[in-house]
Formats: C-alpha cells, sequence, structure tokens
C-alpha cells in the first residue's frame, strides 16, 4: 500500500513532463508555465504535497519587492553551511510556476532530493494556496504602494501577507520597519515565534525618500532583538549580529539591496538555529553575483551595460537615486507591463540629468515624465530592438557604464533581442 501512496502523483507528473517536451518544442524558451497549470488541473493536491514533503521543511520569501534578490541571498547562505537546498530558480512564483519549477526535479514518487525547499511566493498567488502549506519559516520582505490593478491598496497587501505567515509553524521573520509588518508581528507573536530585523536610525537617515515601504515604522529595532543594518556605502554594508558585526559585499548598489541582505541573513539565522554561522553566511553572500536584470552587469559586442529593474514606484525611486553619479549613458525602456503611465508619476527622476533614449511601448509617456522632471531625452524610439542598436553601438562612456533602466517587459524584450535568455531565466 505505502508503495501504491508512493506513485500517487506519477501520471501527473508523467503527463506535466510530456506537455513540458511539447510546450518547449512548439515555442522554444517559452511555454513554461503550461506544465504547471496542467498539473495543478489533474492533480491538484500534487503542488502542496512535494512542497511539504522537505527533511527541514519550507521556507517561504514574500512581500511586496524584494522576493527573487532575497530568495537568491538566502539560497547561497543555506548552501554554503551544507544543506541541499531546491528552489525555484526561474523566479517562477506563482502556483503554475512553482509546479513547473517541480517538475524539473521531482521523481515519481513525488519526492525531490533535498533538505529544504526555499521559494519565492507571490503574495496574492501565496494567500491562494497558503490553506494548503505548512511551511517551518515565512520570511515578510515588505508592504509597497505594487502593482495597483492587482493589489487596490496596501491593506490588502498585509492582509494577504497575513494570511501566508499564519501558515508558520516554527518562525515568522519580518521587516521591523514596516509598519504594516510590525504591527503584524504583535498579531502573530503569541502563536509563532517572531524574529525581526532593521535598519539603524544613522542608516535611515541616509535615505530621506525613506526606504520605499507603504509606511514606514516611527521607531528603529532596539539594539539586541534581532539583526541590524549598522551601515551602507555603495555595495558595502554592516551588519550587526549578537556576536558582533560582520561586513558584506553587495551584488548590487543601494539601501534595498542592503535590505534584501538583511533580510537573507535573518531568514538563514532563523532557518539553522544554532548552526547558523554569520562568518559563513556573509562571505557566502558577499560572494554572489547580482540577480537577473537587478543590477546586473553583462558585456554585450565587448560593451559593458548594467541592467536596472524597475517594478514599482518605489524600486524606481531607490534605483535613481542609487545610480552611480555622472552616468552618461541611458537607455529607459517602459513596456506593456505598465498599463497606466500615471502609475510612475510620483518618482522623481531629475537625478538622471540626461537619458539618451526612451523606447518600450509607454516611450512617449516616460519621456513626457522624464521631461517634466528636466531629464533631457535625446531620442524617442519606441522599437526596443531599433533603441537597442543604436544604444550598444555608441562609443563607451567616459564615465560610468552603458545603464538600462527598464520595466519587466522592458527587461525581457532586452534580453531576448541581446541574445541573454535562457530556458532558467525566463520569469514566469
Amino acid at each position: 500500500m505505502r508503495f501504491v501512496s508512493s506513485l500517487r502523483y506519477a501520471p501527473a507528473i508523467l503527463v506535466g513532463r510530456i506537455v513540458r517536451v511539447l510546450a518547449r518544442w512548439r515555442k522554444p524558451g517559452g511555454g513554461s508555465a503550461i506544465p504547471g497549470v496542467v498539473v495543478n488541473r489533474i492533480a491538484p493536491g500534487f503542488l502542496a504535497a512535494t512542497l511539504n514533503g522537505f527533511p527541514l521543511g519550507l521556507v517561504i520569501v514574500t512581500g511586496s519587492s524584494g522576493k527573487s534578490t532575497t530568495t537568491k541571498m538566502l539560497v547561497a547562505v543555506l548552501r554554503a553551511h551544507g544543506l541541499s537546498v531546491f528552489t525555484n530558480q526561474s523566479t517562477a512564483n506563482i502556483s503554475q510556476g512553482l509546479t513547473s519549477a517541480l517538475l524539473e526535479q521531482v521523481g515519481l514518487s513525488g519526492k525531490i532530493a533535498g533538505d529544504v525547499a526555499v521559494l519565492e511566493m507571490d503574495e496574492g498567488h501565496g494567500a491562494f494556496i497558503a490553506g494548503s502549506l505548512t511551511p517551518r519559516v515565512v520570511a515578510l520582505t515588505n508592504v509597497m504602494v505594487d502593482q495597483i490593478d492587482r493589489f487596490h491598496d496596501s491593506e490588502m497587501v498585509a492582509a494577504l501577507l497575513a494570511k501566508i505567515a499564519a501558515r508558520a509553524t516554527e518562525s515568522v521573520v519580518l521587516n521591523a520597519d514596516d509598519r504594516y509588518l510590525a504591527d503584524l508581528g504583535q498579531v502573530l507573536e503569541p502563536t509563532v515565534s517572531v524574529a525581526r530585523y532593521g535598519v539603524t536610525a544613522e542608516v535611515l537617515a541616509q535615505y530621506p525618500r525613506g526606504l520605499g515601504y507603504a509606511d514606514t515604522a516611527p521607531t528603529r529595532l532596539s539594539a539586541g532583538t534581532g539583526l541590524q543594518l549598522t551601515r551602507v556605502a555603495g555595495r558595502d554594508a554592516d551588519v550587526h549580529f549578537a556576536t558582533g558585526v560582520q561586513s558584506i559585499r553587495l551584488p548590487a548598489r543601494g539601501i534595498h539591496y542592503a535590505v534584501d541582505a538583511l533580510t537573507a541573513l535573518s531568514t538563514a539565522q532563523s532557518t539553522l538555529g544554532e548552526r547558523f554561522d554569520p562568518a559563513i553566511a556573509c562571505t557566502a553572500l558577499s560572494a554572489m553575483p547580482a540577480v537577473f536584470g537587478r543590477g546586473e552587469v553583462v558585456t554585450v559586442g565587448g560593451k559593458t551595460i548594467e541592467f536596472v529593474l524597475v517594478q514599482n514606484p518605489s524600486s524606481f525611486q531607490l534605483n535613481v537615486d542609487s545610480l552611480e553619479p555622472g552616468t552618461e549613458q541611458i537607455l529607459v525602456i517602459i513596456g506593456s507591463d505598465v498599463r497606466d503611465p500615471s502609475y510612475f508619476w510620483p518618482v522623481d527622476t531629475s537625478g538622471l540629468g540626461h537619458v539618451l533614449i526612451a523606447s518600450g511601448l509607454k516611450a512617449h509617456d516616460i519621456a513626457l515624465q522624464l521631461a517634466y522632471d528636466d531629464v533631457t531625452v535625446d531620442r524617442i524610439e519606441p522599437d526596443v530592438p531599433t533603441a537597442l542598436d543604436a544604444f550598444v553601438a555608441l562609443p563607451d562612456p567616459v564615465a560610468g557604464v552603458k545603464t538600462i533602466i527598464f520595466s519587466a517587459d522592458g527587461m525581457r524584450r532586452t534580453r531576448a533581442h541581446l541574445g541573454l535568455v535562457s530556458n532558467t531565466e525566463e520569469p514566469v
């Protein structure tokens, strides 16, 4: 009977793999979510059963922003401690994408070899499937004014995150500088351990625009009550642990990447318990490359290009403020994913100073916003391939590197045109 039970999902797994082959045959490099859609339809219990089956449990990373970077950092730290980790490498963070990611490695028994699963999870889809999951640890990054076509207000996002956090069996790791999450921690604390992290008052004072959250908590985390970020300077940061201060090298510039690192370190500490070693963790984190489009530096045709992904007004503002001073060559690509151009109007883009080309489906809209912010725009070219070819062909800048700021649609089109897309990188 046990053998029969272990093969319960074998037919669905086989069907999913066949669909995956057919999808990739029909559209090389695409169709990665289709197998998950099929398997979730014919075997709705597969996703939860597999995710709940790891020996050291399931760790979920969720929130408005920073999920992808935090997840990659956390995985690197756990692996440096000797754990075998399953994760959704392709940033597949909705239910069908998660199922497709599982199909890449799951055996016919429905099990995946590994100690622990660490998954980035979309807040909306995560809340939808949360009732079937039993994560050991849930990490909450922040609540931002994000995806207003899906989440109408910050209270809605906070409620979705609360639903996911309530499923944690051991610990909830949360950002104490985010007022919504700070309040949630007080609600959760009687029933589950809450690990908090945050920046010091001195660090916060460096950022007069704030940290990008929908609402920043009025007070900072007290010393000794959680991990604290005590210094940020470009790509360098210091973190205060109970055993002392450790320095880290960030994969990209900016306070938001430093806070992502803090989230990953705090979550690793909760996951590993006494096995956690701050020195090992910070060494592993410092060796990480930039995450897929987020401060990623690539070489195309002998030209060095930095990619800067902006997904909401907060990330746009933080990235503009973190650009290398004097950056000479900037291309901005805003695509079809930004349905309402006014979404980015709260961003003060004046720090860009001079943009060579505005491109994408919303090229004219972003060019208008830049003009209102007294940013000079040399050229408006809605066709992304044409804009990219012109931008890459320019001689190297005297100061800084060629910099492309793009929305998610712009990122996909850029990577595809420059030949940088692979099956394991394409977001679902």
